[in-house]
């Protein structure tokens, strides 16, 4: 079961002052009340129709093949997957991994693999084999044929924690949408299912009433509601698109500046969204802990508004359903004015999770075919990492800013880079605004960057830098002897 390192919130005695909690704070509370408990069951004693219904908590052994790069990286990428099957809510047994030149194509692992790895399986009691791999429908077959156990591969792990951790309609939508389209070609049918049904006189002598000739079978009815499904999430979350373009219009309209937190999965971004904004989004020591994109709006210390946006996490071989799926939110980093790659300064191998999370951006911008946004490498958990660990990022990521969000370190330094690197007002005005034109004064504070401010008996004159739409509601206002 998974160890949860933030204890649900206490709800508040009777007869106290009412607590406010923060969203974050009543989400994570409704997550961990969903937990399994392990060692508890409702398993019946006899067997019945209803025995499935049991609750308890899975045993898994992992598998792996190392086909290239160096073993701690085999190591490291099998004990990711074992943090991802923990998130899913396993429990981890055991986990084997094989040196192979390329993936066998029939078992994945090899046949000598497959009866060592039965032996663990009735050895440790495990109910579940879980591949480091995306395997094709013929070695998921061949492998639970003969592992007599289920099988499931690391696109289907990840993709049933992103169902677990889906909390919007968009959301669920996206990780459905992403579900199909990996089960599709992995539809089997057993015993009964793969029996062929018909109607009318299509032929066939023995049928009987509706039940003559070759039919439609289970797996194709199956497959065309699928199909059918698609379609309609297809068109849900082109609707929603619709609405998210719509307020990413507004934004554009007014010009204020954005900046997207991308990054490997756990690296602390929620924590960082926190940490600048004040959001009091979800935060918790598990991978893919938040799904759904959530924008923020925050100032800059000489007071220039701008949003920034929390974004789902990567992680190595990302499943390319959920790039698909989840192309709108996505769509939130490519179109931002600045990307802050957060990187988890205390993870064993950071520069791998960099290069993960790069080849995932440039996926991206290819589907897009636009340049992408430029890259502001935050180097998180500070107070987590070894100076040694630190002097070699600095050393990989010169231009990157070292901050903790847990403890406010290097916070102070981050929002001042993220001012200087936002793109600034193009107009720089000189103007007297009347006291009757407060709003103009309003909006340049808001919109525009304050360069000096008066007031004077006649109204507060202005030096500024604004957008082209303000400068040109000011420019009845120019100041005697300045120019806008």
């Amino acid at each position: 079961m998974t160890e949860l390192t933030h204890s649900a919130p206490e709800a508040p005695d009777a007869g106290t002052d009412d607590v406010q909690l923060s969203q974050g704070e009543l989400e994570l509370s409704d997550r961990a009340s969903l937990r399994r408990v392990a060692g508890l069951s409702t398993e019946l004693a006899d067997i019945t129709e209803v025995e499935y219904r049991r609750l308890r908590l899975e045993k898994v052994v992992l598998a792996g093949v190392w086909v290239q790069g160096t073993a701690a990286q085999s190591e490291e990428s099998l004990a990711e997957l074992a943090r991802l099957a923990e998130t899913a809510g396993s429990e981890v047994l055991e986990g084997v991994v094989q040196r192979r030149s390329r993936p066998d194509p029939a078992t994945y692992i090899g046949s000598g693999k497959v009866r060592e790895l039965a032996d663990i399986v009735a050895a440790t009691g495990a109910d579940t084999v879980v591949c480091d791999g995306e395997l094709s429908p013929g070695q998921l077959r061949q492998l639970e044929e003969k592992l007599h156990v289920k099988v499931i591969d690391r696109t289907a792990l990840i993709l049933d924690i992103f169902a677990q951790h889906a909390r919007s309609r968009e959301g669920k939508a996206q990780v459905e949408l992403a579900q199909l389209q990996y089960l599709i070609p992995r539809l089997r049918g057993w015993g009964q299912s793969l029996s062929r049904q018909a109607g009318g006189r299509a032929g066939g002598a023995n049928g009987g009433v509706g039940l003559r000739g070759p039919g439609e079978t289970k797996l194709e009815t199956d497959r065309r509601r699928i199909n059918k499904r698609l379609a309609k999430l297809r068109k849900d979350i082109a609707a929603m698109d619709t609405i998210r373009e719509t307020k990413r219009g507004r934004r554009v309209a007014n010009e204020v500046p954005s900046v997207a937190l991308v990054g490997y999965t756990n690296a602390g971004k929620s924590s960082l969204l926190n940490a600048v904004t004040g959001a009091g989004v979800l935060v918790e020591d598990a991978l893919f802990a938040t799904l759904d994109p959530t924008t923020r709006r925050a100032e800059t210390t000489d007071g220039r508004a701008y949003t920034m946006t929390d974004t789902v996490g990567f992680v190595r071989h990302l499943p390319h359903q959920l790039v698909d799926a989840f192309r709108s939110t996505l769509d939130e980093a490519a179109d931002a004015d600045l990307l802050l790659h957060v990187v988890d300064g205390a993870a064993p191998a950071p520069e791998d999770q960099v290069s993960a999370v790069r080849e995932v951006l440039a996926e991206i911008g290819q589907k897009r075919d636009a340049p992408l946004p430029p890259e502001l490498v935050v180097v998180n958990k500070a107070d987590e990492a070894s100076d040694v660990a630190l002097a070699r990022l600095r050393h990989l990521l010169p231009e990157a800013v070292v901050v903790s969000a847990h403890s406010g370190q290097g916070i102070d330094s981050l929002v001042a880079e993220i001012a200087e690197r936002l793109p600034r007002p193009e107009a720089e005005v000189d103007v007297v605004v009347p006291y009757t034109r407060g709003e103009l004064v309003a909006r340049v504070h808001a919109d525009g960057e304050v360069l000096a401010e008066e007031h004077r008996p006649e109204g507060t004159r202005l030096r500024a830098r604004v957008h082209a739409d303000l400068a040109a509601a000011l420019a009845d206002y120019v100041a005697d002897g300045a120019r806008a």
